[in-house]
């Protein structure tokens, strides 16, 4: 049986020989991918030599569709400010709609080979029940530089500070990806979101806002959710503004805030320049944790999910923008 690895917008087919020459354990039951070879060094014939990062990526969307008629549509959630449409696959036709969305930051180039590797496994295995859908790249104009932030306005943003929250933001919404994320996960119902980004091994939920008021009336949920997302990776896990620092205005708190959405953010890995054999590891992993957390979520959005604690500016400022 082989897996999909994604290499730098290749995918190949690999078997366990490959990872065994990677050093790398496999455990092809559990979603890394199977057969289909969803991406291959000859697709590159289909692009233009000076093709851009997001063209690859959008081809890879419609390669997934195609190679899976009978579970994947593409979807397209909005327009961006770089004038490119926002694409994505929806994964199977069940009425509990979950999301997985990576690369707000247009650096973390890690987080898209992870979420096109989720997208693959969820395609070739969807999930009963359930219709989820995977964005591989939110920040496209970001992503084509290689650049953390999203241009808008004459401005650098931070997109994954650029929702509304309980205590402070530094949007919101300047930015046609945000907004466009934010109306789709309202319009859809989603009830469970999994934001994939680089470089801190962890698992974290919410309350990551800058505030010593931290817990949540499901933390026990929250817990049992990490536990599960971590059972491969033994990453650390608790809330954002315990293991890393308060950020305001991101996407994890705004939907759980707003809508009771059962967020988890991922931190892939230990580096932003991932090498190739680093993305590997971080898909093996990974995505084991990430279906397994799609496969038990919840069944409807949580009831009590308002912010009821004190914000602390001070906590605001240790906001390094680096994760």
């Amino acid at each position: 049986m082989k897996a999909l690895v994604n290499f730098f917008g290749i995918e190949m087919s690999a078997g366990p020989s490959f990872w065994t020459r990677m050093g790398i354990k496999t455990s092809f039951g559990i979603g890394i991918g199977t057969s289909a070879v969803l991406w291959s060094l000859g697709s590159f014939a289909q692009l233009a030599p000076n093709a851009t990062p997001y063209e690859k990526i959008e081809a890879f969307v419609a390669q997934v569709a195609q190679t899976h008629p009978e579970t994947t549509k593409t979807i397209v959630i909005g327009d961006s400010d770089s004038g490119r449409p926002i694409v994505g696959l929806k994964i199977g036709n069940g009425p509990l709609k979950n999301l997985v969305v990576a690369t707000h930051h247009g650096n973390e180039y890690g987080s898209t080979e992870v979420a096109k590797a989720v997208a693959e496994s969820l395609a070739a295995q969807p999930i009963e029940g359930q219709t989820i859908y995977v964005i591989p790249v939110l920040n496209i104009g970001g992503y084509n530089r290689g650049r953390r932030e999203e241009s808008a306005n004459g401005r650098n943003w931070d997109p994954n500070r650029n929702y509304p929250g309980p205590c402070a933001t530094e949007g919101p919404f300047t930015l046609k990806s945000t907004k466009a994320l934010a109306d789709f996960v309202d319009r859809e119902g989603i009830v469970s979101s999994a934001t994939l980004h680089t470089a801190y091994p962890a698992v974290l939920y919410p309350w990551g806002i800058s505030s010593r008021d931290l817990t949540t009336a499901y933390d026990a949920i929250f817990i049992k959710l990490a536990e599960l997302a971590t059972a491969v990776s033994g990453y650390e896990f608790g809330n954002s503004t315990e293991v890393l620092y308060a950020a305001d205005g991101t996407f994890e708190d705004y939907a759980y805030w707003k809508h009771g959405i059962w967020s988890l953010l991922y931190e892939l890995g230990e580096s932003m320049s991932p090498s190739q054999s680093q993305i590997a590891e971080m898909i093996r992993v990974n995505v084991p944790g990430i279906r397994e957390t799609l496969v038990q979520s919840q069944p409807a959005r949580a009831v009590d999910h308002s912010f009821t604690g004190r914000c602390d500016v001070f906590a605001n400022s240790l906001d390094r923008h680096d994760e």
